[in-house]
Order: structure tokens, then sequence, then C-alpha cells
């Protein structure tokens, strides 16, 4: 296993279930400045935003499944699924080393992700706070953590 801050290989990430356009609008341009390589929707579809003032959807790819059959299918291939849920499961965010190749899936801010989606994750992921937190907002810690730490490559 080596650490890898140059080649970050890919990563993706998406919302299972969005409650609002304006959290979507809000973690594609997060998305943007992150580096990721696509985004994508589970359920409820993207619409245009103002708060997407990068016009991030324009500059990613973007993906819409209508449910998570049809997305966990179209799975890129050697990427893992890193669910970012609240459970006693997840491993802490602090300690968890990121894959080279991988797609976030967050849940909606209300419901998480469903129990489909936990039983398909490869791992589970979560960071401390006492309350759950805007979904744009957990992306974008997620994903600001992964550029602090860098990846693992297996070998």
């Amino acid at each position: 296993m080596i650490l890898d801050n140059l080649s970050q290989g890919y990563f993706g990430i998406g919302i299972q279930n969005g409650k609002t356009p304006e959290n979507l609008g809000v973690l594609w341009r997060s998305a943007q400045n992150m580096g990721a390589s696509f985004i994508f929707t589970i359920g409820n579809r993207y619409e245009k935003q103002a708060c997407d003032t990068h016009k991030a959807v324009g500059a990613l790819p973007y993906f819409h499944y209508d449910d998570f059959e049809n997305f966990y299918k179209h799975l890129p291939k050697s990427a893992l699924l890193i669910g970012v849920e609240k459970t006693e499961n997840a491993d802490k965010l602090e300690d968890f080393q990121h894959p080279r190749r991988c797609v976030y899936l967050l849940g909606a801010e209300d419901h998480g992700l469903t129990q489909e989606a936990i039983q398909h994750c490869h791992r589970l992921v979560q960071f401390s706070s006492q309350l759950s937190l805007n979904v744009s907002v957990a992306g974008s810690i997620v994903m600001y953590d992964r550029n602090t730490k860098g990846t693992v490559i297996l070998r």
C-alpha cells in the first residue's frame, strides 16, 4: 500500500434522493473546485441552480440514475463505493485512507442513505458532528479530506 498525493486517480460524488436542488448546486460547485471527475444523482434529478455560479454541471460529466440498482450496475470498473453515513459501522473520516478510484455517495439530510445503498457500499465513512450536516457541506468536507491526505494505491 502506497500513499499517493500526485496521481489522484479519479473520484465521483453524488446524492441519493437529494432533498433540494440548491444543495445539489452547492455540492457540484465544490466538486468542480475539489477535482471531482464526475457528479451524479440517484432518484431526484438535478435542476439548474443560481448557486452553481461556476456552472459545474456543464464542466463535469453529470449522470442521473432513476434508482440505486441502475446506479450500482454502472459503477466504474475497479472503483470502490464509499458511503458517507453517520452509523456505528462507519470508519472515522479522520482515520480513513481514500482509495485512488472511488465514488462517494451521500444521502438526503432527513433520511440518509437507503439500506440497499448501505449494504452495497464497499466502505462507510463518517466524521464527528453533533447533528447531521447539510449534504453539500458533508460532501465538501469529504472531498477536502481526500485532497489534503491524498489517496492509497493498493499493490
